[in-house]
């Protein structure tokens, strides 16, 4: 631990996934969103994290864009950038560590207490000179991360900064559409809709109001890929998220959520008969044929409704309520 980092050499098998990283990055070209979850997901294998966070600077707030783990809960979840360690992170620059976040002051833990985070290191995401956000990893002990997993959160941060880089040279977009948008259908990305979910809930406890959610979830979708190709499926998730877009209303939030999943935030709902209105309305539409290079194809999708606060009051109590009623309609489809 008190050996300085510059002097550190990753170990062979970091340095070689880390490499194949970057070429999986690669792959995803442009994709912001695609590449912050991408890095997300794969920091733990190679540090001893159990979590971990990308973290963006917006105005006074930092938002959590990309998460993995144990920090999972804290998607679209935004905190105040002053009083925070991942605030001083940005302002300062450099990497930050915390190795008992109970005993340090630094460390604004409203957040993340409620995951159990009892250590965690930050390194910048470093844009044209300027420091956006933060990559963390988190962890459940104290302790918890030697230098060698400081150096490789470095590495990776650096992956995601140069993705940041090639996203706002080569597109007319600016960064945060490219971190916070499906680069598909150009909706929201799960961060987003995560994002939009949390400040709707607060705005409903605040104002003793309602609102529901729908899960969108297209059938079908594979079998479209096996017979008429990728190219296919892809056109057949666009024209679902055009047709999901041409129902909805000014004040809904609609995002794709990977793969053929889609949600959807319905704000002015009061009642479950409103919210079921607006599925039926939904799927009429979507279950319409469309034609692609002269194929005539199917298009359908099985549609959940979540309502607050009688399905609960969390976000996750909403989700699951809206994925049960989901999959209640798939299986009446299926046993048809």
């Amino acid at each position: 631990m008190n050996e300085p980092l510059g002097s550190v050499s990753t170990d062979p098998f970091a340095l070689m996934a880390i490499i194949r990283m970057q070429s999986e990055i690669a792959k995803l070209g442009l994709d912001l969103g695609g590449v912050v979850s991408h890095v997300v997901d794969r920091i733990q294998t190679l540090t001893n994290a159990e979590g971990a966070t990308v973290e963006f600077a917006e105005g006074e707030e930092m938002v959590h864009r990309g998460v993995s783990g144990i920090a999972e809960p804290l998607l679209g979840v935004r905190t105040k950038r002053e009083g925070s360690l991942s605030g001083l992170c940005v302002e300062q620059g450099k990497v930050l560590r915390s190795d008992d976040t109970d005993n340090d002051s630094r460390v604004d833990m409203d957040a993340y207490r409620k995951v159990g985070v009892r250590s965690m290191v930050i390194a910048p995401l470093d844009h044209n000179g300027t420091a956006v956000g933060v990559l963390k990893i988190v962890s459940t002990s104290t302790n918890a991360f030697t230098t060698r997993d400081v150096r490789v959160l470095e590495l990776m941060s650096e992956l995601i900064a140069a993705a940041m880089y090639h996203s706002a040279k080569n597109e007319t977009n600016p960064l945060y559409v490219q971190a916070t948008h499906d680069s598909l259908t150009g909706l929201a990305n799960r961060a987003l809709y995560y994002d939009r979910l949390h400040q709707r809930l607060r705005l409903a406890r605040r104002h003793s109001d309602s609102f529901a959610i729908l899960n969108i979830d297209m059938d079908g979708l594979k079998s479209i890929n096996d017979r008429f190709g990728h190219r296919a499926g892809d056109a057949a998730i666009c024209e679902t998220a055009a047709r999901i877009s041409k129902i909805s209303r000014r004040a809904d939030a609609i995002a794709r959520l990977g793969g053929d999943e889609f949600g959807a935030i319905l704000a002015d709902i009061k009642t479950r008969d409103g919210a079921l209105t607006v599925a039926e309305r939904l799927s009429e539409e979507i279950c319409q044929p469309f034609q692609f290079e002269g194929q005539r194809i199917s298009l359908n999708a099985s549609i959940g409704i979540g309502v607050f606060p009688q399905d609960g009051d969390e976000i996750e109590a909403l989700i699951e309520a809206a994925d049960r009623s989901m999959y209640v309609v798939k299986r009446a489809r299926t046993s048809r």
